[in-house]
């Protein structure tokens, strides 16, 4: 293997942001077609959160019981196989002749995403320069974002104006994902914080000095989470039924601003101790579950537009400041099974929470459903604020996470 080619650090580093940003392109992809699905197929608002929630469903079985398995086969080998999967979820979305291929594409973006999102994390903090976690947050949080702006504008974009609109937004993402999968082939193969042993299916454990801090952080990615799952299996269903508005490119890039406002807080939010972006984002957040519930009841595009607005600005620092704090904290050799058990809490929230929501849609209403979110959504935010400002002092440091230990080479 000696003269196997491969990128350079800084070209890791951007292919890892490329497939954190897959993640949620993948997940969010099918968010503009919902409405299509449930016309052309009689859905129901509870079958079409199912589709939705059958993904962070299955990603939280796989971070459960394989979320550390690139601590001991490495990044790379790991993310290649999460991207293989992905790529079969979008091939079965672009031919999708009915319901059922539709949910089948979903549990394998799933277990794609299931595998990447800890590895493309931990690759992009490693293949960071020793103390720049919060940067290695902040590219993260806006990596994801791209990835929302890019499924919500590109697949509205599709549907609206392009023929095949069931389908051609998905022979898109089928292409950029195999050009992903070709450049993290030559992502380096080795890594210097392996862990010991052979990796066995096992459910993660969190080192005993960091299960506050875990509880904090992942509570807080989590409430980020929720906010937009609402978003991404609701959001264009509200925009048309509910606000109004019939042009899908125009609701795309209105739930796009969601996306776009969590990546440009990053920029701010980087320079935020963990504890304050958590604040902020909860404030963020019930801010913007508020202005939605008001969108509805008075029809109106731009109070859904501020809405949105507020919502993505809650989620970043949430999910920011969440990751940030573990990512000070996890020890090398144990960094991925962390970060797989973080984003476990964090889809298991938003299964639960949209699933619970969608099933209130279709028996009460989708303006019922919206409001009880806005309440769900400030309950978690007004607890996690709550959380976080109760870690008190210096947030302490595993004895195993060396300086310099964050910048090694990924597998």
């Amino acid at each position: 293997m000696s003269s196997f080619r491969t990128l350079g650090r800084r070209a890791s580093f951007w292919v890892a942001a490329a497939v954190v940003a897959h993640t949620l392109w993948t997940s969010a992809a099918p968010s503009m077609t919902y409405p299509l699905y449930a016309s052309q197929w009689g859905l129901t608002h509870t079958a079409t959160t199912a589709i939705f929630a059958v993904f962070p469903i299955v990603v939280v079985a796989v971070l459960l019981f394989s979320g550390g398995i690139s601590d001991y086969i490495g990044r790379r080998s790991t993310i290649l196989i999460g991207l293989s999967s992905s790529l079969l979820g979008a091939a079965l979305f672009a031919l999708a002749p009915g319901v059922f291929w539709v949910f089948a594409g979903r549990a394998f973006i799933g277990l794609g995403v299931g595998l990447c999102a800890g590895p493309a994390s931990a690759a992009l903090l490693e293949f960071s320069a020793a103390g720049q976690e919060m940067r290695a947050s902040s590219i993260n949080t806006l990596a994801q974002a791209v990835g929302i702006v890019l499924a919500t504008i590109v697949g509205g974009a599709l549907i609206q104006y392009a023929p095949y609109p069931t389908h051609l937004n998905f022979l898109a993402l089928l292409v950029v994902l195999a050009i992903l999968f070709a450049f993290a082939w030559f992502l380096p193969r080795t890594v210097s914080n392996k862990a010991p042993g052979r990796w066995q299916p096992k459910l993660p454990s969190i080192p005993r000095g960091s299960r506050k801090i875990f509880a904090a952080s992942a509570i807080a990615a989590g409430s980020g989470y929720v906010i937009g799952g609402l978003m991404m299996s609701l959001g264009a269903q509200i925009a048309h039924d509910l606000v109004g508005s019939d042009n899908v490119l125009v609701n795309g890039v209105a739930i796009a601003l969601f996306a776009l406002a969590a990546g440009v807080v990053t920029i701010p939010g980087r320079r935020l101790t963990s504890r304050a972006a958590i604040t902020a984002g909860g404030i963020s957040s019930i801010v913007g579950t508020a202005l939605l519930a008001l969108s509805t009841a008075r029809h109106a595009l731009p109070i859904f537009v501020a809405a949105a607005t507020a919502g993505g600005m809650g989620f970043s620092l949430m999910y920011l400041g969440g990751l940030g704090l573990i990512n000070a904290n996890a020890p090398g050799d144990r960094r991925g099974g962390v970060l797989s058990a973080l984003y476990s809490v964090a889809f298991a929230m938003q299964a639960i929470i949209v699933l619970l929501l969608g099933a209130t849609a279709t028996t009460w209403g989708l303006g019922v459903a919206v409001d009880l979110g806005a309440v769900a959504i400030a309950v978690l935010s007004i607890c996690t604020i709550g959380l976080a400002l109760s870690i008190k002092g210096p947030v302490p440091r595993e004895p195993v996470l060396q300086k310099g230990a964050m910048s090694a080479p990924c597998r």
